[in-house]
């Protein structure tokens, strides 16, 4: 393992415990302003890997082996796993993944003209801890053509197991134009809300440049 990763994965774990407060009493606020409904389920997508990378740590911009990093605006994207009752679910396995900065998922069945960046992950997974956290570093997607008349917001898919639940949603961004024409988004209807993180201020925790987003996930099986 690269002293890059070795590093990298360390200063995740700090990221974590340098928002952990404002991570839980975030989430709290919005499972509560979300009235405890659970998080919309979506299409897993065509893109869900065939063969996943062999790097799958929570560190996507940056390939184990490799010094270059991912191309586009970093992204740190953190929340809780909760249930009905606004209780975080530890053990939750949280997977994700997403198109690269141009757009363009690393996926043989992407048509796509984008380019591809070797040097992005693209997916990755990981445990919720004690409290329901999960972490990842990341970069935000571009937005892509899902059709000749329908362009495809940037957004990011997950997978949240837990026990005998299996919830498959996609995450999107606050403030994206196209958030208001995408099909999938705009079929939640009253729910597309509890589909969109927030932006927060990035603090001296992580590189001034970078994006903090914040998205609580809520389970109605847990």
């Amino acid at each position: 393992m690269s002293d890059d990763k070795i590093l990298s994965r360390r200063r995740l774990l700090g990221l974590s415990l340098a928002v952990g407060g404002l991570t839980i009493s975030s989430a709290a606020r919005t499972a509560f302003a979300q009235g405890l409904k659970p998080t919309p389920i979506q299409a897993l997508g065509p893109f869900y890997p065939d063969l996943k990378p062999l790097d799958q740590d929570a560190d996507l911009t940056l390939i184990s082996g490799q010094s270059a990093r991912a191309q586009g605006q970093r992204l740190h994207l953190l929340g809780r796993v909760l249930n009905l009752k606004g209780e975080p679910v530890a053990g939750a396995r949280v997977e994700i993944w997403q198109a690269n900065t141009h757009g363009r998922y690393a996926h043989p069945s992407d048509s796509n003209p984008a380019p591809l960046d070797p040097n992005f992950q693209g997916f990755a997974e990981q445990r919720t801890d004690a409290q329901g956290h999960y972490r990842f570093k990341t970069i935000k997607p571009g937005a892509y053509p899902a059709s000749p008349d329908w362009v495809r917001p940037p957004h990011i898919h997950f997978v949240v197991t837990h026990k005998k639940q299996r919830l498959v949603t996609q995450m999107y961004f606050p403030g994206e134009a196209l958030n208001e024409k995408d099909f999938v988004l705009q079929d939640l209807r009253t729910a597309k809300d509890a589909a969109i993180a927030r932006f927060l201020a990035p603090t001296k925790a992580f590189e001034a440049d970078a994006l903090v987003a914040v998205w609580d996930i809520v389970l109605d099986q847990a």
